[in-house]
C-alpha cells in the first residue's frame, strides 16, 4: 500500500497546520532518538514523520503533494533536498530539550534543490547530528558516500489474456530528464495488485550510487466475456428452459480459443456451475493451476403462444 503523508502524521487530509505541528510534535516526542536510543525503527520512524511534516507543513508543498497522492510518487519528482528545503524542525524539537536536529543546535534548513550525481555539500543534513553524523565531517563524509537512488512506480494495466498466458510487453515512461523505453517479460499467472520489480531502472544514484528499482503495479483490466476469481475463470452460457428441462450439449469456447462441448444434464437448475478442470488461470510459484466454470443462465421465455400456454397448464396439471 502506498505510503500517505497524512497517515503517517494520523491527521486528516482537511487538517490545519496547527493540527499538523501538533500532530508532530506528539509523534516527535515519541520517537526521538534521544528517547529511543540504538533503536533503528525509532529512527526510521522518526525519519518518516519528519518528512510527511516537512512537506504538510509548507503550504506550496502540500498543494503539489496533494496532488500526485501518495509519499513514493512525491519521492520521484522531488528529492530529499527539495522536501526538507527551509523547513525548521529544531523549533519544534527544542521545545522537547533535544537541541534541534543537529548536534549543537541552529537551524535545520536545505539550501539547494541540487539533484543527482553532483556535488552535494552544499546542503545541510536534517538527520546528521541524531544519527551519528556529528557536526562538519561526519556530514560531509555522509554527503560524498554513493548513494542508491530512489525507486519509482509504474502503473501498468494488462489485459486477461496477458495475465493469463504471460506477454513481453513494450512501455514507455518519462523519468526524471530521460524517457525511457524498456520491455517486461509479464509472467504468466499474474493478477491486480502484484507488483514486478525491475532492478536498476528506478532514479540515478548518487555520488556514484546504483540507479534505484523500478517496480510496476498490475492492474488487470476487465474482459467483456470472462470474470477472474483467484486462479479461476467464469463465463456465463444461456440455455432455452426447455433445454435445462430435457437435457442438451453446448460448446464453450475457452480463453485460448479451443472449444469445449459440455453436457447439460436434465434438470439443470438456473445458476448451475459446470467445472472444466485446467482451464483456469496458471498458478505462480508452483501454485496449482485453476480452473474454469461455467456459469448456466436458464432463460424462462416471457411470453407464450396459446397453444404453449396450454402445454405449460397441463404439465402444471400433471404437478410439474
Amino acid at each position: 500500500m502506498a505510503e500517505d503523508y497524512y497517515q503517517v502524521l494520523g491527521v486528516d487530509k482537511k487538517a490545519t497546520a496547527d493540527d499538523i505541528k501538533k500532530a508532530y510534535r506528539k509523534l516527535a516526542l515519541k520517537w526521538h532518538p534521544d528517547k529511543n536510543p540504538n533503536n533503528k525503527a525509532a529512527e526510521e520512524k522518526f525519519k518518516k514523520i519528519s518528512e510527511a511534516y516537512a512537506v504538510l507543513s509548507d503550504d506550496k508543498k502540500r498543494g503539489e503533494y496533494d496532488q500526485f497522492g501518495s509519499a513514493d510518487q512525491y519521492r520521484q519528482q522531488y528529492s530529499q533536498e527539495d522536501i526538507f528545503r527551509d523547513v525548521d524542525l529544531d523549533e519544534i524539537l527544542r521545545s522537547f530539550g533535544f537541541g534541534g536536529a543537529r548536534a549543537g543546535g541552529g537551524r535545520t534548513t536545505f539550501r539547494t534543490t541540487r539533484r543527482g550525481g553532483g556535488a552535494r555539500d552544499d546542503y545541510d543534513d536534517p538527520f546528521a547530528g541524531l544519527f551519528g553524523g556529528g557536526m562538519g565531517g561526519g556530514r560531509q563524509q555522509y554527503a560524498n558516500m554513493p548513494q542508491k537512488g530512489q525507486d519509482a512506480e509504474y502503473n501498468l494495466s494488462i489485459a486477461l489474456e496477458e495475465s493469463v498466458f504471460g506477454a513481453d510487453k513494450k512501455i514507455s515512461f518519462q523519468l526524471e530528464n530521460r524517457v525511457e523505453d524498456i520491455s517486461v517479460k509479464i509472467p504468466a499467472g499474474i493478477n491486480s495488485g502484484k507488483k514486478l520489480r525491475l532492478p536498476g531502472k528506478g532514479l540515478s544514484g548518487y555520488n556514484g550510487g546504483p540507479s534505484g528499482d523500478l517496480y510496476l503495479n498490475i492492474n488487470v483490466l476487465p474482459h467483456p466475456i470472462y470474470a477472474r476469481d483467484g486462479n479461476d475463470l467464469y463465463i456465463e452460457k444461456t440455455i432455452k428452459f426447455t433445454q435445462a428441462v430435457l437435457g442438451t450439449s453446448i460448446d464453450v469456447t475457452t480463453l485460448d480459443g479451443s472449444v469445449k462441448r459440455l453436457k447439460i444434464s436434465p434438470g439443470t437448475q438456473n445458476n448451475t456451475k459446470i467445472r472444466v478442470k485446467g482451464y483456469g488461470v496458471p498458478g505462480l510459484k508452483g501454485a496449482p493451476k485453476g480452473d474454469l466454470y461455467v456459469k448456466i443462465n436458464v432463460d424462462v421465455p416471457k411470453k407464450l403462444s396459446d397453444r404453449q400456454m396450454k402445454l405449460v397448464q397441463q404439465l402444471a396439471d400433471d404437478g410439474i
